[in-house]
């Protein structure tokens, strides 16, 4: 039998020349080019993503797998075949053994979850997303948690995020969160966000608007021998957000809908955000695009603070 003593990680040159003379890069998943927008907007998202990890700062580094192996920085071909390539898997933590061992000819596109998984793996403490999983209303009875919360008490990496989107129990996933000692720092910003809403209605346990100093704090819940996740949030700038109380009334009468039909499940998901869009005239969409922006270009600016202080 073969002994197996590593996971193949296949890291570019640029990504992994950062890495090595301690340059500030930030991992990004691509689940975006693939479940998201249609092409040829997919690609020109994730272009304008990487774009702004590189204005604040940073190497962007977006995940994928393919061919038995981990693929940490996409070139430009890269995420053009993933763009194009209609039926690429959504993988996320607990998929990636299984996908990884199916070798030649599979590709996966990362969630946050297994992208966390691959920049711990690769040594890169900074991941950027639009939005979390959580706690989806009615867990009580589901049990329904993302893996995302699950990941973030293993893999020792600082996620930015525009915080958890409105369809899910947002006060109950703080409280997983919390249980979990999962630190939740609000970058700027007094209130935990949700998505494309600028607040939740819940304020955040902490508020750091100095971004040396929340470099530290990260380095310090390292220090203190956690080997899990930092949550920081940032909001979408005002002028491309939704109000929050329009996204919750939509959800709340699809959500009555959904269990009329007999919609449950994974599928739950895709129905109320498809009826949020709706609702909001398509705006929901352009403010989606516009959370991955901001959040790309917050986290290259904190990474890069924050890649200062650890060489201090």
């Amino acid at each position: 039998m073969p002994a197996y003593n590593s996971v193949p990680l296949l890291v570019s040159e640029e990504v992994s020349d950062a890495l090595a003379s301690g340059a500030p890069v930030v991992a990004l998943e691509s689940n975006v080019i693939t479940h998201g927008l249609p092409y040829p907007d997919n690609a020109a998202t994730a272009r304008k993503v990487e774009q702004a990890v590189r204005s604040g700062g940073a190497t962007p580094a977006t995940i994928c797998i393919e061919d038995g192996a981990i693929r940490v920085g996409m070139t430009e071909s890269d995420i053009e075949r993933f763009a194009v390539t209609p039926g690429i898997p959504k993988v996320s933590s607990r998929d990636m053994s299984v996908v990884l061992a199916q070798g030649q000819g599979h590709r996966g596109a990362t969630t946050v979850a297994s992208s966390v998984v691959a920049a711990d793996l690769a040594g890169i403490p900074f991941f950027s997303s639009a939005g979390i999983g959580g706690v989806h209303r009615g867990a009580q009875e589901t049990m329904d948690i993302s893996s995302d919360l699950i990941q973030f008490t293993r893999s020792r990496v600082a996620v930015v995020c525009a915080g958890a989107k409105m369809i899910l129990d947002l006060g109950l996933t703080m409280e997983h969160l919390e249980t979990h000692c999962v630190p939740v720092v609000s970058y700027r910003s007094d209130d935990f966000p949700a998505f494309y809403c600028v607040t939740s209605g819940f304020a955040s346990p902490h508020r750091m608007d100095d971004e040396r100093l929340l470099a530290r704090a990260v380095e310090n819940h390292w220090a203190l021998g956690n080997h899990s996740s930092f949550l920081i949030t940032t909001p979408v700038p005002e002028r491309e957000a939704i109000d929050s109380g329009e996204v919750d009334r939509t959800i709340r009468e699809a959500t009555a809908a959904a269990e009329k039909d007999g919609v449950s499940g994974q599928a739950i998901t895709k129905y109320l955000m498809r009826a949020v869009d709706a609702a909001t005239g398509g705006r929901s969409a352009r403010a989606n695009t516009a959370v991955l922006v901001s959040c790309a270009e917050a986290a290259g600016r904190l990474a890069a603070a924050h890649a200062g202080e650890v060489v201090r």
